[in-house]
């Protein structure tokens, strides 16, 4: 058996990294090996999973230093066959690739919109007059480097090997423990084959609407998990879309939904929620940077 994972590419990517990571681990515990697929954005790694291109896809959620990947969850909303499988947790040591003969030569910074606010502090402290240019990931632009020596990329050294193209600058993250927690996402009908993990969930993602913006409308939802002493890891709101004020709150539990704890606020949450949506429930795998 072997499966396919969607990510988002060209290789070289952060997010390669950890689907690499997570394949190795699977290997290794079930025997499964595992083909990597590239896709140009994080929306289209989750829509291959959803339409069955792929059967796993391992996507960024959220950044330790810039917060949530707003890209992941509005499409982790719009799609509604999508399940967590796993979380991953990895270490971002960002560097500047260049054919530049030094820094004071560099005119134009490509990367991630993620990378560069990770790095910004450095590039005001270091090539404040540059021109700050977002890509759809940290490799995409390395094919402008070989022929303009003004330009340099945000990556990873990884990136840099496998280009072979030299790094003028490493470790150039704002703030030392920078670090990026990603999901393995499969179809929601898919048992759960591709856990590398044997013990209980830890942590369980939905996300809600509530009727109407009126006063309690969110407290009382929430009130449900303080009752129940169900601790939330994070939460956040997201526009619906719809129109300009309404919002959709994605939400993090250390709980698993097949406690009883889970079950009874989930049935409670559906008397003060619109719409809701469980996206799983999983364990958390920290990555040591000696497994990178």
């Amino acid at each position: 058996m072997t499966l396919s994972i969607a990510h988002l590419g060209p290789r070289g990517t952060y997010t390669e990294q950890a689907a690499i990571f997570y394949v190795n681990s699977l290997i290794k515990k079930t025997g499964i090996a595992a083909t990597l697929c590239p896709y140009p954005s994080i929306a289209q790694s989750l829509q291959a999973v959803a339409v069955g291109y792929t059967q796993l896809a391992v996507v960024p959620v959220e950044n330790s230093i810039e917060g949530s990947v707003t890209m992941t969850m509005d499409t982790l909303w719009q799609l509604d066959n999508l399940r967590i499988q796993l979380a991953l947790v990895m270490p971002i040591v960002h560097t500047l690739i260049s054919c530049a003969s030094g820094l004071d030569s560099i005119k134009t910074v490509y990367s991630h919109p993620q990378a560069l606010a990770q790095c910004q502090g450095w590039l005001e402290r270091f090539l404040p007059t540059v021109k700050l240019i977002p890509t759809n990931s940290t490799t995409e632009p390395l094919q402008y480097l070989e022929s303009d020596n003004t330009a340099a990329v945000i990556t990873s050294s990884r990136g840099a090997q496998l280009y072979n193209l030299p790094i003028l600058a490493s470790g150039i993250n704002d703030y030392p423990e920078n670090c990026t927690r990603f999901w393995v996402v499969s179809q929601s009908q898919t048992e759960a084959d591709y856990h590398i993990s044997s013990a209980d969930a830890s942590h369980t993602s939905l996300a809600f609407t509530v009727p109407s913006n009126m006063p309690g409308a969110l407290v009382k939802p929430l009130q449900v998990f303080a009752q129940l002493n169900i601790n939330l890891s994070r939460i956040e709101s997201r526009p619906t879309k719809r129109s300009l004020g309404e919002y959709l709150f994605f939400i993090d539990l250390e709980a698993d939904t097949t406690s009883a704890q889970m079950q009874s606020a989930l049935e409670q949450l559906t008397t003060y929620t619109e719409v809701i949506k469980i996206f799983g429930s999983y364990n958390v795998l920290p990555i040591s940077p000696l497994e990178l």
